[in-house]
This record gives structure tokens, sequence and C-alpha cells, in this order.
């Protein structure tokens, strides 16, 4: 039977097992072996990570092509006009592709999201906003490049939800083995 253990990633650690120079990486945090990231975050990012010791599992929610949907809670520096919306939700020329369309929500800061450590910059003259960006693809840091060409940095990213498994109930660092049907 195959497992899948469901990862809050903290900032700063690195999807992989093996040792990386002076980065953290996910073999300090779960200590089951044979299992795997389905999909990655970048560095800088936190949140949900999908890990499987089944390779076919771990292919269906990390390709595009299956098109299983994730979600971000991202903190932007600014605030978000209609035009900018309305780009993210039609799908973005990134110049090396063009995203597909997201759904993409302004919404209040996540209840019991927990602070970052180190916390994000603050400058008190720009406001800050948060988007719930929902895409049905993930490449490279493409929801920090997304916000970015519609004028809007990203500060801060939680992946929450990946296809049906949610962040729910894990803080950083935490994880739990949940049910691998899709």
């Amino acid at each position: 039977m195959s497992r899948l253990i469901l990862l809050n990633k903290p900032f700063g650690f690195i999807c992989q097992f093996s040792p990386s120079g002076q980065r953290p990486t996910l073999a300090g945090l779960v200590p089951v072996p044979g299992v795997y990231p389905a999909g990655r975050l970048d560095t800088d990012s936190e949140g949900l990570l999908v890990l499987t010791d089944d390779g076919r599992l771990q292919a269906r929610i990390a390709d595009p092509r299956h098109k299983l949907e994730k979600g971000y809670w991202v903190q932007v520096e600014g605030t978000p006009e209609p035009a900018a919306l309305e780009s993210l939700c039609r799908g973005v020329d990134l110049g090396d592709f063009v995203t597909r369309p997201a759904r993409v929500a302004v919404i209040a800061e996540p209840g019991g999201l927990w602070p970052r450590d180190p916390p994000i910059r603050v400058r008190r003259a720009i406001p800050t906003a948060w988007l719930d960006i929902r895409i049905r693809e993930g490449r490279n840091r493409q929801v920090r490049r997304m916000t970015a060409r519609v004028g809007l940095p990203t500060l801060r990213l939680v992946r929450h939800q990946v296809g049906p498994w949610s962040l729910a109930g894990l803080l950083p660092g935490q994880w739990r083995e949940a049910p691998a049907a899709l």
C-alpha cells in the first residue's frame, strides 16, 4: 500500500533529502525512509508538501498534465488593482511561457497563520495584501513570477492545498500520514 505524507515545509528548507550545503533539508523533518516530494516548493516558500513512496502517484500529483489544483496564500507588496487581478486570472506571459488561467481572490490574512521566521520585510509607506491563488500547473517560481509581472511582488508564499489535501492542522515542520487515493 502506498504511503502519503503531508508536511508543512518551513521557510528556508530545501525540498530534498540529501545534504545540500548550509540549507536544512527534509531529512531533518521526516524520518520516513523511501518517500519523496511530489512537486517542490522553493526555499523561500512555505506550506504543504506532499511526499509519497509511490512513483506513479508522485507523477500524477506533480505533473501539470493532470491539472491537479494547488492553492497558495500570497502576501504581495502593493494594492491589487482590478487589471492586475484580471491578468492573473487570464494567464500571464512570463516570457518563456504563458501561464494557464488561475483563480484569484483578494482575502484577509489567513486565520491561524504562523509568524514567519525570519519575518518578511516591512515598509510602512507601502501597503501589502493577501491573495488566494489557485493554479493547475506549478513551474519553477511560477506564482512569484506571476505576481511580479503584474506589479505585485510576492513577500510571502504559503501553499495551503494540493488537490484534495490541505495544510489544516499542521504547524511548520509537522507532518501526518493521509489516504493516498486521488
